[in-house]
């Protein structure tokens, strides 16, 4: 896979995210052709550091679009990946009744696994500095989240014995599965992200007006005196 240079230097983002308060955080301008409305920035995200990992994920995992037309030469389309079954992949985050520290459980539960599978793509594709961006800000991810969610003794990690048996349901003799394979957990790993997003900023969304329906009962409450 080509090299292609992301615009947050790891040494940068150490720095944001540092746990004093920082500047609000800009949501990408542009999405590659073709993506689905899902995939743009949403606003009302909470400015901290969990916010700066996750869309700095999300934009190393967005570059692996290019990548692969680059590769197929427009042979094959990118949705394709869609399609293509992998096993033991995580299950999102459901858009309606699902609370956001439930969404941070699963979010940080499919984090654990998609950093096992991202080892079968760097047995594809060993040079490719787009697995080195979404290695990084996924580890950076992770602690952000084990701060975040309750009872993180609680989240269920991967035994050794499961993570070898995960590598080999992904294992393919042939050169053409393993390569699509590769594609195929960037991509999924890419929505998965994306649709935890949506819910998180969702729930955000949610308490901010259920905070300012209160605000506004309390401001414009006035008793009337007594005489």
């Amino acid at each position: 896979m080509a090299s292609i240079s992301y615009l947050l230097a790891p040494l940068v983002l150490a720095a944001v995210l540092q746990p004093t308060a920082g500047a609000p955080l800009d949501a990408p301008t542009e999405s590659p052709a073709g993506e689905t409305s899902g995939e743009e920035a949403e606003t009302g995200s909470p400015d901290d550091a969990l916010a700066v990992a996750l869309e700095s994920v999300l934009g190393a995992t967005k570059l692996h679009k290019n990548e692969f037309l680059v590769e197929f030469q427009g042979e094959v389309k990118y949705d394709f990946l869609d399609r293509y079954k992998i096993p033991s992949l995580p299950a999102k985050c459901p858009y309606s009744n699902f609370g956001k520290d439930a969404c941070l459980r699963r979010l940080l539960e499919g984090l654990l696994i998609y950093s096992v599978l991202l080892k079968r793509v760097e047995e594809e594709f060993p040079s490719s500095s787009i697995l080195s961006e979404v290695r990084f800000y996924s580890n950076i991810l992770i602690k952000e989240l084990e701060n975040k969610v309750r009872d993180r003794d609680q989240v269920m990690r991967l035994t050794s014995s499961q993570e070898e048996q995960l590598l080999k349901d992904t294992d393919y003799p042939d050169t053409f599965h393993r390569k699509m394979t590769a594609h195929g957990i960037l991509y999924n790993l890419h929505y998965f992200l994306v649709d935890c997003r949506r819910v998180i900023n969702k729930r955000a969304k949610h308490r901010e007006s259920a905070g300012s329906r209160v605000v506004r009962a309390v401001t414009f409450y006035h008793p009337k005196k007594r005489s």
